[in-house]
């Protein structure tokens, strides 16, 4: 029986740090207010935009002007802004000969595609989940019940691989395994309280699925 993987994108599959300071600075910019600091916008990354304009200050009348701003310069500039993380590629195709795929994120779920198909990555996943398909973002169990109620049901070997806590509390809230990387926007020491099973890259972790 094939095990299904659903994979974060944020820091775990892409590096889109650049394009999402970018584009905060740019909302920030176009309303006139003070620019967060980077460290203060990466440690929200993960979260939806509007939780994260939220975060950082933005009155809540105001959140979804900022969003929209963002989003439109986010998309002029994602693909040329965006990296794969190393072995990513290799993580998706190992991946994909045992098991069914599908991406959970709580970044724009057509942004997300758009970027998984410049990258030559969308052929490999069955679904992908994004923002607007569902109520209750990461760490809510939702986005990754969504995903399974697409696929078909024929394993009880269910993974879920991300960057940060969230991922690992929505798996955990969803009854599928966790498994920890440590090349994104989560630290060591965060995700040791999230999960057993915490590996470098997204590459390290499916290996360790394949031998589970």
């Amino acid at each position: 029986m094939k095990k299904i993987i659903l994979f974060d994108l944020d820091g775990t599959l892409i590096d889109s740090t650049e394009a999402i300071l970018e584009s905060f600075a740019v909302a920030f910019k176009t309303f006139g207010s003070e620019i967060p600091s980077d460290e203060a916008i990466k440690a929200e990354v993960g979260h939806p935009l509007d939780m994260m304009f939220a975060t950082l200050g933005v009155p809540a009348d105001k959140v979804l002007a900022y969003v929209a701003a963002y989003k439109a310069h986010y998309r002029v500039i994602s693909k040329e802004k965006t990296f794969l993380l190393p072995q990513a590629k290799e993580a998706v195709e190992q991946a994909s000969t045992f098991a069914t795929l599908a991406v959970v994120t709580t970044k724009t779920a057509l942004y997300s595609r758009e970027l998984l198909a410049h990258m030559g990555l969308m052929e490999h996943f069955e679904v992908l989940i994004g923002r607007e398909d569902v109520v209750n973002p990461k760490p809510h169990p939702e986005p990754i019940h969504k995903a399974l109620s697409l696929l078909p049901d024929v394993t009880n070997s269910v993974w879920m691989v991300g960057d940060t806590c969230m991922d690992m509390q929505a798996a955990k809230a969803a009854e599928v395994a966790g498994v920890g990387v440590t090349c994104g926007y989560g630290t060591l020491h965060s995700l040791e309280k999230c999960t057993d099973n915490i590996y470098k890259n997204a590459l390290e972790a499916v290996i360790f699925i394949a031998k589970i």
